[in-house]
């Protein structure tokens, strides 16, 4: 089993800029493809970017060139690095790890841009 504990969403002014933490449990951290996704009020959960096991990246086009993902693997952490922040970025931001095929997810963290 696998958990996953979010951090460092809040409020924030459009343009600016806001660093996602997820710190996971267990022994096997570097094994883990790690996502996030984010999910705005009644809209469904959609996927933000990918970081794999080995370090490749892929990132959905409405974030693309704004927000970077990275881990840690020592810290078994994955961050999301988010930048130029528009009212539309605002959702839960939830990571999800998917090791041999099964997904854990954490609960997710408050993102709200706004003047």
């Amino acid at each position: 089993q696998v958990q996953l504990v979010e951090s460092g969403g809040g409020l924030v002014q459009p343009g600016g800029s806001l660093r996602l933490s997820c710190v996971a449990s267990g022994s096997s951290f570097n094994r883990y493809h790690m996502h996030w996704y984010r999910q705005a009020l009644g809209r469904q959960r959609e996927f933000v970017t990918i970081i794999t096991n080995s370090g490749a990246t892929n990132y959905a086009d409405s974030v693309k060139g704004r927000f970077t993902i990275s881990r840690d693997n020592a810290r078994k952490t994955v961050y999301l690095q988010m930048n130029s922040l528009q009212p539309e970025d605002t959702a839960v931001y939830t990571c999800k790890a998917t090791n041999l095929g099964v997904d854990y997810w954490g609960q997710g963290t408050q993102v709200v841009v706004s003047s």
